[in-house]
């Protein structure tokens, strides 16, 4: 319904999932979505704290167990495929053990790695996370450590990347871009990839993570409230704000389908080029244990949704529930479609 008062159009949606927004769920499934980003290998090393060191004031961890989760970009693929859908991923990775570990991890998950370009002169990014079992229902972290390059990639490396793309485009509904800003989406990058997708009328979407003004002229893009902040140079707090805020970024960046900014806990808020300004709550998540790789979710359901037809108003709602899965676990997660259509029978 219409906010009284509001200078801007905000709508907020009674029913946020009617049997018709559940219809959309199985039409997630069945599509061809290149990813294009930085590819992140999560290592996650758990042990149980017995004792405090000696040597400092900190806990010894007595090693359990390793796990290795696909992070960065190769986390919205994991998303897409957990749905039903095919990912084709394309991405930058080194010539170390850790890219070996990348391909096994990429290829237990169903997700396509043909488009992979090797670059010796840098390594395979690894976010690795040390995790305390204290006896809780998940164990705490308590240090990571980042191996990785910010260098922009170079001239044969984004030659290869450029040709890997053309490869893929050829029977693919869409480009999701994901930006985690180490070196591999360069402004002369993304400009190919819109020129490309543009002319074979791909759907373009990119979770820019800051970096906003470099995806102008894509069909979605979605960043996060702290990212629109930046980006604007004011605080945003109200709902009023926000949708001042996604309104003047749609239009900034002339996207052709809309400007979504997610709001954690308040859900999510987006404007559409012709000015409308939407505003979908989230469910109402009370056992919220990690916040990691939401944005993620987010991303991958909105550009699924978009891609099989659906108004970004229903895909971000769904992906309000989608992400409401995913704070409930540590660390990434990929909900499936059934847990999808589970999570609004129980949230309401």
């Amino acid at each position: 319904m219409l906010q009284s008062g509001a200078s801007i159009p905000v709508y907020t949606l009674a029913n946020p999932m009617p049997q018709r927004l559940k219809n959309w769920i199985p039409r997630l499934a069945g599509q061809r979505i290149i990813v294009l980003g930085d590819i992140i290998l999560d290592e996650y090393l758990t042990g149980r704290a017995t004792r405090m060191s000696r040597e400092a004031p900190i806990p010894v961890l007595e090693f359990e167990a390793r796990h290795l989760i696909p992070g960065g970009a190769a986390n919205p693929a994991a998303n897409i495929v957990a749905l039903g859908s095919t990912a084709l991923q394309i991405g930058v990775i080194g010539s170390d053990p850790a890219a070996t570990n990348v391909r096994q991890v990429l290829q237990a998950r169903g997700i396509e790695t043909h488009g992979l370009v090797t670059d010796s002169s840098r390594p395979t990014t690894v976010k690795t996370r040390i995790m305390a079992q204290m006896g809780l229902r998940f164990p705490q972290q308590v240090a990571r450590l980042d191996t990785l390059s910010r260098t922009p990639i170079n001239g044969a490396v984004e030659r290869q990347v450029r040709e890997a793309l053309e490869r893929q485009m050829t029977n693919a509904q869409a480009v999701l871009l994901s930006d985690y800003h180490t070196g591999l989406l360069t402004p002369d990058l993304v400009q190919f990839a819109r020129e490309r997708a543009v002319e074979r009328g791909l759907l373009l979407a990119a979770d820019a993570q800051g970096e906003l003004d470099k995806y102008h002229g894509f069909t979605l893009v979605k960043c996060n409230a702290d990212e629109a902040r930046d980006d604007l140079r004011r605080d945003i707090r109200t709902a009023d704000e926000f949708a001042a805020a996604a309104r003047e970024l749609c239009t900034r960046l002339a996207l052709s389908g809309a400007m979504v900014i997610t709001r954690g806990a308040d859900g999510a808020t987006v404007a559409t080029p012709d000015q409308q300004v939407v505003h979908c709550p989230a469910p109402a998540v009370t056992d919220v244990y990690d916040t990691v790789g939401a944005g993620d979710t987010t991303i991958a359901v909105l550009t699924l949704a978009a891609a099989a037809g659906a108004s970004v108003v229903e895909g971000a709602t769904l992906a309000n529930y989608a992400s409401g899965l995913v704070v409930r676990r540590v660390g990434n997660y990929a909900p499936s479609a059934d847990e999808l259509a589970w999570a609004p029978e129980t949230w309401g």
